[in-house]
């Protein structure tokens, strides 16, 4: 068992989600969907490439500017 990292994000009427330590990426109608269908796509990817990139999980923080963009 191995943790992945998803960063998600809203397109229109899709929420699309990320594998941030994997070039692979799906997309859903709801967070949960999409996080579903990333889960599925990454095992797919692990199944077909006998060696994988993986890189380093990356650290996700936030930050405030004094102005809005």
């Amino acid at each position: 068992m191995r943790t992945f990292t998803a960063a998600v994000h809203q397109e229109d009427d899709w929420y699309v989600a990320r594998c941030l330590e994997l070039d692979v990426a799906s997309q859903g109608g709801s967070v949960d969907e999409a996080l579903v269908n990333l889960r599925e796509a990454v095992e797919a990817y692990l199944e077909e490439v006998a060696q994988p990139a993986i890189e380093a999980t990356p650290l996700v923080t936030s930050f405030q500017v004094g102005k809005a963009a």
